[in-house]
């Protein structure tokens, strides 16, 4: 009988408040080798982790970080340290293509080959995640990569919100589903903390899909630079960590605290998950044509001939 497969997973948390790139870069590449000596074969730092958060205002200036896909130095630099390691590395950046750009992620395989770019798709707007302001909605439509170790799928942070990212992840046959993060206090509400939310979200998608999910947060506490209002202050947000593991039934394995840098490495069973995937009837019982509702913004349906209303005929 062949062997089980499986997987060991690393969620990096992190702090990358320095303007210093090469700093936030240089913190993210010691996580890595630490996680990589532990076992790690696929190691998921959070969202844009080689800048400061720069979305907590709305300031024109931040734009000039954006860089291409082709040839960013970022991007290069991991890829060879995935080669290296042998290791699976997401890598988040700030995308500049023509006159948009996107909050992305390239996926770079064991080999050092960067397998592809996703976009992300859902961007928010709120006090202190302004990120509308920067980033145009991914037009990648959602990836899961065939890696060399194994078929991993990848959103990013208020994607991991939406119970369609997962479901659709999973259909594509993701094994495992990764989940870079920025997220903290709302500047807006300091009574507000959706830490625990947050992560119950992200454990039903792994209940209700079957598959693992791996989410890495950032730590740390930033200010914005301001919007050149010198009469508006600039608002500053604490990241609250809390990174996390879990299994295919959404049970966590590993968790970190909510200030500390943190390395979490656990090792999955993908072929006892993808039995219980397949047994349970998930799959097997759902009824794709009854779904039109959700191909909508309302619910209703759409409808080609739109009538006027009674009043103007």
């Amino acid at each position: 009988m062949t062997p089980d497969r499986h997987l060991t997973v690393a969620a990096v948390q992190m702090a990358s408040g320095d303007w210093d790139e090469a700093a936030n870069i240089a913190r993210a590449e010691r996580l890595i080798r630490a996680a990589a000596a532990r076992g790690a074969q696929l190691i998921v730092c959070p969202e844009l982790f080689m800048s400061p958060y720069f979305c907590i205002d709305q300031n024109a200036a931040h734009l000039a970080l954006a860089r291409p896909f082709e040839g960013h130095p970022g991007i290069a630099h991991f890829a060879r340290l995935a080669g290296e390691l042998g290791v699976v590395i997401p890598i988040g950046f700030f995308e500049r293509a023509g006159n948009v750009a996107y909050n992305s992620v390239a996926m770079a395989d064991a080999d050092g080959r960067v397998l592809g770019v996703y976009r992300k798709t859902h961007i928010p707007d709120g006090p202190g995640y302004t990120e509308k302001f920067y980033f145009t909605p991914g037009d990648t439509g959602f990836k899961v990569w065939a890696t060399r170790v194994g078929r991993v799928g990848l959103a990013i942070c208020w994607d991991q919100w939406f119970p369609e990212t997962a479901r659709s992840l999973a259909l594509l046959g993701a094994e495992v589903l990764c989940f870079p993060t920025i997220i903290g206090s709302e500047p807006h509400d300091a009574g507000m903390d959706t830490a625990g939310h947050w992560q119950r979200t992200m454990q039903g998608h792994a209940a209700a899909n079957m598959v693992p999910v791996v989410a890495a947060n950032r730590i740390g506490r930033e200010v914005g630079l301001g919007n050149g209002n010198p009469q508006q202050q600039p608002l500053a947000t604490t990241f609250y960590g809390s990174s996390f593991i879990t299994d295919h039934t959404g049970a966590k394995l590993a968790e970190a605290g909510r200030s500390e840098e943190a390395l979490l490495v656990q090792t999955l069973s993908l072929d006892e998950a993808r039995r219980a995937r397949q047994s349970f009837g998930f799959f097997r019982d759902r009824r794709p044509e009854m779904y039109q509702p959700l191909l909508t913004s309302d619910g209703q349906p759409m409808r080609s001939d739109l009538r006027r209303h009674p009043e103007m005929s």
